[in-house]
């Protein structure tokens, strides 16, 4: 579906200071809860755990300092289909480099990616080859951070497949790559299944497709299945809740998190803990300036609502359509899903790479930079060679 997009126009990210005031004023107020009545996370983020977090946030975190890092970056806001969607858009001193857009997830943003950007359009000074650099194009989703909050219905992920098509034209890029994690993923699937034509190939760090419905399995794959199950039945039984409540009413929850800075930092907070490979200390895991980054800019932007409302569009969850654009993925081993190879086969039909690696989760740019960078490297120039063995036949 084509959509109508304006011209790129610059951005720059300064928050007023009131607002920074209110934040402190409100982290000062905080009605606290009782604590909870165990030992560990099993009832939520601890109260003693959350009280630092914000008593950080609220006497010595430097909202300043992301702006700054943000701002080094070339910024812009395009109007696509009437919501202004931001976007970083960082050129590579390598002419003939491969454009690549990035998407986030929730509770993530562009902010996790900052760490890769460098190595990424400029790999020569990073120990790599001039023939893995990209130009990449990192926008925040509709609803999500910098962007616009669309006030219409049907702003769901095959939406937002169209619109980055349209903001990569717009860019100057026919075609190109396509990376994503989460909602990410979601999204580069559907530029996948969507845009074939315009796609050079696609890399996941999430893969949602599911067991092989009503096929035999190998005996390999009947242990799959079984740690699958395992899986499936802690994560539904205590992991999506969260869940439930976005694609359901994510209206009702937006009212207290709007409200509350401790009650959007504990909901981000958590996730952080429960999806990373940090043990159990997302601080620690992260660094708490870097997790305050992401929950100040959802806090600041105010878009607890719209962005959980992202749910709601995205019904059903999963994905299991054939794609056949060249496709390789990265499983990292704290990420929600691990499906085998051989299911993701089945919906990949053309799986250049496929590795899995010893450390990081669910966000794993933000978690391991290094290992994101050196994937992408690596799977892309897979799909390179297979262009061009494509190519020569």
């Amino acid at each position: 579906m084509r959509l109508p997009v304006g011209s790129p126009r610059p951005f720059h990210l300064r928050v007023d200071d009131s607002a920074l005031d209110d934040l402190r004023a409100r982290l000062a107020n905080t009605r606290w809860p009782d604590s909870e009545t165990v030992m560990d996370w099993s009832q939520g983020v601890p109260l003693d755990y959350l009280r630092s977090v914000c008593h950080y946030w609220q006497h010595e975190y430097d909202w300043r300092a992301c702006e700054d890092r943000v701002n080094a970056r070339a910024q812009f806001l395009v109007d696509i289909d009437g919501v202004p969607i931001h976007v970083l858009h960082v050129r590579s001193p390598e002419a003939d480099a491969t454009p690549l857009v990035l998407t986030h997830g929730w509770p993530g943003s562009v902010l996790e990616f900052l760490d890769v950007i460098d190595p990424l359009v400029d790999p020569v000074a990073h120990g790599g080859d001039a023939a893995d650099a990209f130009h990449l194009v990192v926008p925040s989703l509709p609803g999500f951070g910098l962007s616009g909050r669309p006030t219409v219905t049907g702003w769901n992920r095959e939406r937002v497949a169209d619109a980055w098509v349209g903001l990569m034209a717009a860019l100057g890029y026919e075609r190109f790559a396509a990376q994503g994690g989460d909602w990410g993923a979601s999204v580069t699937n559907q530029l996948g299944l969507r845009h074939p034509e315009r796609l050079v190939g696609i890399h996941l760090n999430l893969v949602t497709v599911g067991p092989p419905p009503g096929e035999p399995v190998t005996a390999e794959e009947e242990a799959d299945l079984a740690a699958w199950r395992r899986v499936d039945d802690h994560q539904s039984r205590w992991e999506v809740g969260y869940m439930h409540q976005q694609r359901t009413r994510p209206q009702t929850l937006g009212y207290g998190l709007t409200d509350s800075p401790a009650g959007q930092c504990a909901w981000i907070l958590e996730k952080f803990r429960s999806w990373s490979d940090c043990g159990d200390d997302p601080v620690a895991g992260f660094g708490i300036d870097r997790l305050l980054d992401n929950i100040s800019l959802y806090w600041l932007t105010g878009t607890a609502t719209s962005s959980a409302r992202f749910y709601w569009e995205c019904q059903p969850a999963g994905f299991g359509t054939p794609v056949d654009v060249p496709a390789g993925a990265t499983i990292f081993p704290k990420e929600i899903r691990r499906p085998p190879r051989s299911w993701a086969e089945r919906v990949y039909r053309d799986l250049v790479y496929w590795n899995e690696v010893d450390r990081g989760g669910h966000f794993a740019a933000f978690e391991q930079p290094t290992t994101f960078v050196d994937e992408l490297w690596t799977c892309f120039r897979q799909i390179r060679k297979r262009g061009m063995a494509s190519d020569e036949s």
